[in-house]
């Protein structure tokens, strides 16, 4: 991968996805490759592009329902080295147990109202075309709150503190990040992240893509058993 980020953008919606080109472009970090409407079309232009990552929304014709999800895994299983972005406009469980039901490598799942954060956008297809994954942080808020709720859930042991580290890890944050977030000393925190990952039953792994993919592998078996 260059320092300049190459990427196919799907989006069906014409202003919204030549909005987000030109959001991506002017940043200075990103080259738009190509941009299409549809399914199809974004399978055909990575087989043509071979970008470093794909912006998606997650609903394209023809059906408008999860097209962009099911692309999302195409890519993924043909090009592993290809990250992909899905974008929606819910915070919704159910479409992020979909995209990572494979798997959390090379994916993220942010909210459209994301587009308007460029850094934002621009991190995260960073971090998937490095190989790590990103969750929207009101996703996360959803994933946890419902798992939460179920007092058979050991995230029902955790103490209010364990569950504000977890959110904030599986939002992509390292121990100083969170520290700072909290406003707690980073060996606190570090205290934390080890408490949390006991009661859950996880080993602790490094690498930020790493810990959300075990936070997001653990509700996906909690949601099995529901």
């Amino acid at each position: 991968m260059t320092d300049q980020l190459r990427v196919v953008l799907a989006e069906d919606h014409y202003l919204v996805r030549e909005g987000t080109r030109k959001l991506l472009e002017d940043s200075g970090r990103v080259t738009v490759l190509a941009t299409v409407g549809t399914g199809e079309d974004l399978l055909a232009a990575v087989e043509r592009e071979r970008p470093d990552a794909v912006v998606t929304d997650i609903r394209m014709p023809p059906g408008q329902h999860l097209e962009g999800i099911t692309a999302a895994h195409a890519v993924r299983a043909g090009h592993p080295g290809i990250g992909v972005v899905v974008l929606s406009q819910h915070a919704s469980e159910q479409y992020a147990f979909a995209l990572f039901q494979h798997g959390t490598s090379g994916l993220a799942y942010l909210l459209k109202e994301r587009i308007g954060d460029v850094d934002e956008l621009v991190r995260a297809l960073g971090e998937v075309a490095a190989g790590g994954s990103v969750v929207d942080p009101r996703v996360v808020e959803v994933l946890v709150d419902s798992r939460a709720r179920g007092t058979a859930s050991p995230l029902a042991r955790l103490t209010p503190r364990e569950l504000d580290v977890l959110r904030l890890m599986a939002e992509g944050r390292n121990n100083r990040g969170i520290a700072e977030s909290l406003g707690l000393a980073e060996s606190t925190i570090e205290k934390h992240v080890n408490s949390t990952f006991a009661k859950l039953g996880l080993a602790e792994e490094p690498g930020l893509h790493h810990r959300v993919a075990a936070v997001l592998a653990y509700l996906r078996h909690e949601t099995r058993r529901c």
